[in-house]
């Protein structure tokens, strides 16, 4: 990858998702999902459909989450089957190769948008109300803890971003993250990202390091966002 222009590579990687190209570009898909070559299925406003995108077979998607796993500097193959990485446009991919996934590669795409939502659009789309909103103002004005919970695909880091706004203008805000998705409405943001292992065991950053080393980066706010792990 450090020979070949950054532009190119992206290109070429996107070329190997021809088959779901069109659905990377729909500003109205937020997730795809892949289960084998043959059955491809978009979410659009929390509702999934089956398309009839396919690849044309188990090589040419595994090929596809190669070039993916090279684009971020990982590997996936039979010995290392789970992909966690992003795309070049900063979607999410998680991908499962066989055996572990034993119909053919399972992987899942979401999609973030470009543009934040605001409490006011959150309120406009009947997410919250008035009230709500107020409530949720006053909790994070006076700096007491918040847990956003809630099932995937739920919206849990739209709201989130969105009650970003209500922090003070000039509180430094340090994110952690285990994947980077958050995209916090606030200008002084440090953004940490935890990192697996590499292969060969070397360079792991876990969310625990990163809070440890988050309490000497003078804070007045932590966020952290998905956790997965205990």
């Amino acid at each position: 990858m450090s020979t070949i222009p950054k532009e190119i590579f992206e290109e070429t990687l996107l070329q190997f998702f021809a088959p779901i190209r069109p659905y990377l570009d729909d500003p109205t898909v937020s997730d795809i999902m892949i289960n084998g070559p043959d059955q491809i299925y978009v979410e659009r406003k929390g509702l999934l459909t089956l398309t009839g995108a396919r690849f044309a077979n188990r090589e040419a998607l595994q090929a596809a989450l190669r070039n993916a796993a090279q684009f971020v500097g990982k590997s996936i193959d039979e010995e290392r089957p789970i992909l966690e990485g992003r795309l070049p446009d900063g979607s999410r991919i998680e991908a499962v190769l066989p055996p572990a996934a034993p119909d053919g590669p399972c992987v899942s795409i979401r999609r973030f948008f470009k543009e934040t939502l605001t409490v006011q659009r959150l309120i406009d789309f009947g997410a919250m109300d008035e009230d709500t909103a107020a409530m949720l103002h006053a909790l994070v004005a006076s700096k007491l803890n918040v847990l956003v919970a809630g099932g995937t695909g739920s919206g849990k880091t739209s709201m989130l971003n969105a009650l970003s706004s209500f922090i003070p203008d000039g509180e430094r805000v340090v994110i952690i993250e285990d994947s980077r998705e958050l995209q916090l409405q606030r200008e002084h943001i440090c953004q940490l990202e935890a990192r697996p292992a590499d292969p060969k065991g070397r360079g792991e950053v876990t969310i625990r390091q990163l809070f440890k080393a988050t309490l000497r980066l003078r804070p007045d706010r932590i966020v952290v966002g998905e956790i997965r792990g205990g």
